[in-house]
């Protein structure tokens, strides 16, 4: 066995990424405080092939050198935008078919072990801040809270860990593994 070296990956270009065709996500990140945690959003939505990030509040947006860093160029291929509201956002998506999914820690999540997002379905998957987590107004307009189950004495993941949990098991669950 070998490790394959990057130019045999065939990975696609910045332009060729964007002609691709996508998983129907988008993720929703509201008042992130990290801009790593930005940019690793970004990597990861590269990764997975999802439509696009909205950036709400006071979440960091490129250009930056923070983000830059952990996006190693994904947030070139990657469609953005920065909204400020992020209730008018969330309305806007709902009108436009999205299910919008909280990722939060609420007393009528569905833990994302029983997640079924089924076919024909097109999901906004919302992260809140590191600190305070997805607003309490936004909770409440949610079509539902996914929960992820954690088994340990922290109650609580990295935002980007989470964005890649959540993208994965949404990934595998819709059986478009290559």
């Amino acid at each position: 066995m070998r490790k394959i070296r990057n130019e045999e990956l065939n990975r696609l270009s910045p332009e060729e990424f964007k002609k691709s065709e996508k998983l129907e996500v988008v993720i929703v990140l509201d008042d992130a405080r990290s801009a790593m945690n930005v940019g690793s959003a970004f990597r990861t939505s590269d990764a997975i092939g999802i439509e696009k990030v909205y950036l709400c509040g006071i979440t960091a947006q490129p250009p930056s050198r923070e983000i830059n860093k952990t996006a190693l160029g994904a947030q070139d291929s990657v469609e953005w935008e920065h909204v400020d509201d992020i209730l008018a956002l969330v309305s806007s998506l709902k009108k436009s078919g999205y299910k919008i999914a909280a990722v939060e820690q609420a007393d009528e999540s569905t833990s994302l072990l029983d997640f079924d997002p089924g076919s024909g379905h097109k999901y906004a998957f919302i992260f809140g801040n590191e600190v305070f987590g997805v607003k309490d107004e936004v909770v409440e307009t949610a079509d539902l809270v996914l929960e992820i189950p954690q088994y340990g004495t922290k109650h609580s993941l990295n935002i980007s860990v989470s964005i890649g949990v959540v993208l994965w098991d949404f990934l595998t669950k819709r059986k478009r593994l290559p």
